[in-house]
């Protein structure tokens, strides 16, 4: 069963979400909160798999709710528009991914599951847009010692990520097996101590694997 907590500050939004994904199967919400942290503290008590978070809320915000979210829970942002300013930071802090408000059913139905499955809620095209955004106004990258851990084609793999390529584009840019190339995003996953795909693709662009211009 797949735990969810609502976190926004609009009633008829939470009961709008709790009335289509409890009609699911293997799908339950578990609780909702109306400010970040109420939603923290909800966390806390239910361990959520899955939180679906507002960012703009009263008090402490869902950037910040994220950032002090316990570990396990699986952050998807949701946002009015789709390259919200706040997006960028969101999955800096630890978010998963992120939705509009205006997403079909079916697709946010979806997106609780695959991030419930611990896979990113990021399509190679929406990585590619949030990274220009974001490249438009950022600073100079900072390197991170982190990336020493690498091998030489880990971190090959790592900035391909950060470009928004798919495991099956990267296999075929580097000449490898689909496969192969999935182990070594699980590798750096691991050594990076990455959530998920979102997270590498932010430690790609601050650490200067990506940058403006490459996209």
């Amino acid at each position: 069963m797949i735990k969810v907590l609502l976190a926004d500050d609009q009633a008829l939004v939470r009961a709008g979400f709790r009335a289509l994904l409890d009609a699911q199967e293997g799908i339950t919400v578990v609780a909702e909160a109306s400010d970040g942290a109420e939603a923290v503290r909800l966390a806390k008590v239910h361990e959520p798999d899955v939180a679906l978070m507002d960012i703009r809320m009263p008090g402490v915000d869902g950037l910040a709710a994220t950032r002090e979210m316990p570990s396990g829970v699986r952050v998807i942002i949701l946002t009015t528009f789709e390259l919200d300013e706040y997006v960028f930071e969101a999955l800096r802090g630890g978010a998963s991914g992120f939705l509009v408000k205006d997403t079909e059913p079916a697709e946010l139905i979806q997106a609780v599951r695959v991030v419930a499955a611990g896979e990113a809620l990021l399509s190679p095209s929406v990585t590619r847009r949030l990274i220009a955004e974001y490249a438009t106004r950022a600073k100079e990258p900072r390197g991170t010692a982190a990336l020493e851990q690498l091998t030489d084609r880990e971190r090959e793999v790592l900035a391909l990520v950060g470009t928004g390529l798919t495991n099956d584009e990267i296999a075929t840019r580097l000449f490898m097996a689909p496969a192969t190339a999935k182990t070594h995003v699980s590798r750096a996953m691991i050594k990076l101590a990455a959530r998920d795909r979102a997270q590498l693709v932010v430690i790609a662009y601050e650490s200067g694997l990506v940058r403006p211009g490459w996209l």
